[in-house]
């Protein structure tokens, strides 16, 4: 029944355009989605939009560890696929979105996106689903992308009025922990960033380096068991916080990369702050949250326990270090370390124009984390990226825990200059499809694209 009503839709959509007169080749003919799965496992929104006779498919990632204020993800709950189903967003999609849509030029990103939130009509995207809703926002960048017979990347820098590419530096999160993974490690994601790299090859290089170096020291410390990954392919020790550090240190120096290489953290605050502790210095963190035993601290001791590992380590970049609503720590954080560390935040800004402005005006953190899925659209992330490089933020582009093999994000990183990338270990084909597609990216672009390297949180020409 579904699949007939699918059918009629897209009929009609074909009816409709050609009752509308002469089709320029940039219009939007058809419009369909379909539920496929995320590397969880779990289901999520795949469209595809045919623009000129040409197909353009775009898919949707999710997260774990999602902030309150992101957009909302339209599940189906229930009992079929544990309550994770998108055949209502499926729907909204094929019968709510696609028909106002159909006969708009695919290259105006904006009043595309713009439509979509109209009809919607809610804050948070909550009636359609910013799944449905960024489905089609996606797969409308690959459409423009192709009618003016360009690379996405180059899309994106039009779209962002950005003249110059630049590489990313890969950020590899090489142990997991927190909801990502099974162990007990409090704090989510331990990353290797190859700040002293000439190319984003070479950052390749010594990252999977690196790596399978990492799976040599834990298999002989903890045994094989210690090298099963987590959801975005970093290993999952038997470690605390600060020996995961120090397990990475190791893996650098045995690869032979000690001057190439920094460290960063992504600590997932949220994920583990005390139910109904208070914010600032007397909050109440439990880094026991994914243990048998409580570890609770107060806010100022995770700030000085922060504070150690930033002198001990070479750590640059510091995500999600307190809960999304602990603005107190948050801005402390900042004007304790920011000089010296990127204080990212991620469920803080929840990529909101909104949430930055509020963030750029109590000083709470100097960088944002990029996903397209926590505000539900290309346009709207773009004006996210414009905000925070106004105020002189760096902008780490990132993928989610549950990623599809779509590879939109590492043009969207090299076309918005971003300057650093997340997604993922260099294990599981989900993540290195991005990676891979950098290194297709660099070899087409050479030296018109530098390599951010060291100045990845601000480079020099960065635009304004």
């Amino acid at each position: 029944m579904l699949y007939v009503l699918t059918v009629l839709v897209v009929i009609l959509q074909t009816v409709q355009s050609l009752r509308a007169g002469p089709i320029s080749m940039n219009a939007i003919q058809s419009i369909k989605a379909r539920q496929i799965y995320d590397s969880r496992g779990n289901p999520t929104v795949e469209v595809d939009m045919v623009v000129g006779g040409v197909l353009s498919r775009a898919s949707v990632p999710s997260g774990a560890s999602t902030g309150a204020y992101e957009a909302v993800e339209l599940r189906d709950g229930g009992d079929r696929h544990m309550g994770k189903g998108v055949l209502t967003a499926v729907a909204n999609v094929n019968n709510i979105l696609a028909p106002k849509l159909i006969g708009m030029d695919c290259r105006d990103q904006t009043k595309l996106d713009m439509m979509m939130n109209e009809i919607d009509g809610t804050a948070n995207k909550g009636k359609v689903g910013a799944n449905a809703v960024l489905g089609i926002s996606l797969a409308a960048s690959k459409a423009g992308a192709a009618a003016k017979g360009v690379p996405l990347y180059r899309h994106f820098a039009d779209l962002a009025g950005n003249t110059q590419l630049m590489m990313p530096v890969p950020c590899f999160n090489v142990i997991n922990g927190g909801s990502h993974a099974g162990n007990k490690l409090p704090f989510q994601e331990y990353f290797v960033i190859p700040t002293g790299a000439e190319t984003f090859k070479e950052g390749m290089l010594i990252g999977t380096e690196v790596y399978h170096n990492l799976a040599k020291i834990l298999k002989k410390k903890f045994g094989g068991d210690a090298t099963l990954i987590g959801d975005e392919g970093g290993f999952a020790p038997p470690c605390d916080s600060r020996s995961g550090i120090e397990l990475v240190m190791e893996a650098i120096e045995k690869a032979g990369y000690l001057g190439s290489c920094k460290v960063g953290l992504d600590v997932a605050a949220s994920e583990f702050k005390v139910k109904g502790s208070p914010n600032g210095k007397d909050a109440k963190y439990d880094l026991g949250m994914w243990d048998t035993a409580p570890q609770q601290i107060s806010g100022s001791e995770l700030m000085e326990f922060y504070g150690g590992l930033i002198r001990d380590f070479p750590i640059v970049t510091i995500e999600d270090g307190f809960d999304e609503d602990d603005w107190e720590n948050w801005s402390e954080m900042v004007t304790k370390y920011g000089k010296d560390v990127q204080i990212v935040g991620d469920d803080l800004t929840v990529t909101n124009p909104t949430k930055i402005k509020r963030a750029v005006a109590d000083k709470a953190c100097n960088a944002l984390l990029l996903k397209v899925n926590q505000i539900g659209s290309i346009t709207e992330a773009i004006q996210a990226v414009k905000d925070s490089k106004k105020a002189g933020w760096g902008v780490m582009t990132s993928h989610r825990s549950g990623e599809t093999e779509d590879t939109y994000i590492a043009d969207l990183a090299v076309g918005l200059c971003t300057g650093q990338i997340k997604t993922g270990a260099p294990c599981r084909s989900e993540r290195l499809s991005k990676y891979n597609q950098l290194l297709r990216i660099e070899e087409e672009l050479g030296s018109s694209a530098p390599y951010a390297g060291a100045k990845f949180r601000t480079p020099l020409w960065m635009n304004k």
